[in-house]
């Protein structure tokens, strides 16, 4: 933290946070632990202004730069809401701990605090990326013994094993529904089924059978410096990279 606005309390000038994008203000009706539904601090892409006085921070040649997502963390100095950040231990290396502000915390924290699958327990992941290569963790963690991973890019899987990943599934392959596939692997369906794809048609496969120490190493499969962030796009939409430091440098 540069500098801290006023009336804020649970942050001061030094502190080590990481930005959130979907974030809670942490006193309306949705705070708990399993939403995060915040009726003052949720997405909204239309808004690129500060809630408080519904104003930019940004600006160039006397124009104003709005804010995106109410983080806008493509910058070297960025301005936020206090809800938007999450307060870190300061020993915690950033090059590695930067990636558990969006997508891995997602995966790991459904499966973890949501699905809770027991020890011994069968688990589906439907999307390998880096959310649902994090569910993967998550569940083995919690000590499921079968994770059965679904994707359509087949060079992930060997990877997903890192992640506990025991079975995979490329739904392309398949003669029939993958939603028959997996109930005829499993002697009649898994005991918790994660979807992380946000497509629609996946997430009714995924329903309709339903019956250690996060090494954050392995989800870094790139780096970049700023000037090349394109390239950290083209390595998400190509499917080839988890996720990509992007370094200001």
């Amino acid at each position: 933290m540069e500098s801290v606005g006023e009336g804020v309390t649970d942050l001061e000038l030094g502190d080590h946070v990481l930005p959130v994008f979907t974030r809670e203000c942490k006193e309306c009706a949705h705070y708990t632990e399993e939403c995060n539904m915040c009726d003052l601090l949720r997405i909204n892409t239309d808004r690129g202004v500060m809630i408080h006085d519904e104003k930019s921070r940004f600006s160039i040649n006397g124009k104003p730069i709005y804010h995106f997502f109410g983080i806008s963390n493509f910058s070297e100095y960025t301005v936020t809401h206090v809800g938007c950040v999450a307060k870190i231990n300061p020993m915690a290396p950033l090059d590695k701990v930067c990636v558990l502000s969006c997508g891995i915390s997602t995966g790991l924290g459904a499966t973890l605090n949501v699905a809770k699958p027991k020890k011994g327990s069968s688990v589906a992941v439907f999307g390998l990326g880096a959310v649902g290569l994090a569910a993967a963790e998550g569940a083995k963690i919690a000590g499921a013994s079968s994770i059965i991973g679904v994707d359509v890019n087949s060079s992930i899987f060997e990877h997903a094993k890192k992640f506990g990943v025991t079975e995979f599934v490329n739904p392309k392959e398949c003669k029939i529904p993958v939603q028959e596939v997996i109930p005829e692997m499993t002697n009649g369906g898994v005991d918790r089924s994660v979807e992380c794809t946000g497509n629609i048609a996946t997430m009714i496969s995924a329903f309709e059978f339903v019956h250690d120490e996060l090494e954050l190493e392995k989800f870094i499969t790139h780096e970049v410096p700023f000037t090349e962030i394109n390239k950290a796009f083209d390595y998400m939409v190509k499917g080839e990279g988890l996720r990509c430091i992007i370094r200001m440098d």
